[in-house]
């Protein structure tokens, strides 16, 4: 009975069984990393189903434009630059801040760079929309008439999206934040 050991390991399985079960652990172990830090308060709130409105609805819009003719408008070449910029700068903002940029990258203003982003998303969208409006007219009598009006209406409603973003990102720029010098001041 003595010479019984201390530790006794069970495991029967050979060291090239080991590292494959290995890699499967380390591909859970990512996977758990990636979804422990997505900020999942994140995705449920009113800006994050805005910016995925923002993106599904301007991958439609600029789709449209893109599928005509746009050259027989040139106001519509602005409009495709506006669309296709804001939904590529728009689909990176949303993974950063999905991913937690803002406390990684302290140095940066978040609330203030986001709604400045909004804004000026709005303004520009607001311009392409109109130039974009006022161009259906020569697409009346051909095929890509209906896309032309779709796009004027789903720039609209982008338009509108960005809006919104811009006035929670107002908000949010504007509110406490959390500062603790302003929670502990006695009233």
């Amino acid at each position: 009975m003595a010479d019984f050991p201390s530790k006794v390991t069970t495991e029967t399985s050979s060291p090239n069984s080991q590292s494959t079960q290995q890699g499967g652990n380390s591909l859970r172990g990512l996977a758990a990393n990636v979804s422990g830090s997505m900020d999942m308060s994140f995705i449920r709130s009113i800006p994050s189903v805005l910016m995925m409105a923002q993106i599904g609805l301007g991958l439609l819009h600029w789709a449209l434009i893109a599928s005509s003719p746009y050259m027989w408008a040139p106001a519509n070449g602005w409009v495709l630059f506006v669309a296709v910029t804001f939904w590529v700068l728009t689909t990176i903002l949303f993974f950063l801040i999905l991913f937690g940029a803002q406390r990684r990258l302290t140095a940066v203003p978040w609330p203030l760079t986001v709604m400045v982003y909004h804004g000026v998303a709005t303004l520009l969208y607001l311009t392409a929309f109109l130039a974009n409006a006022a161009s259906v007219q020569p697409f009346y009598h051909s095929y890509f008439f209906g896309h032309m009006a779709a796009a004027a209406f789903f720039g609209a409603v982008v338009t509108v999206a960005y809006g919104a973003s811009a006035f929670f990102s107002y908000l949010d720029w504007k509110g406490d934040g959390g500062n603790a010098a302003t929670s502990t001041v006695p009233t």
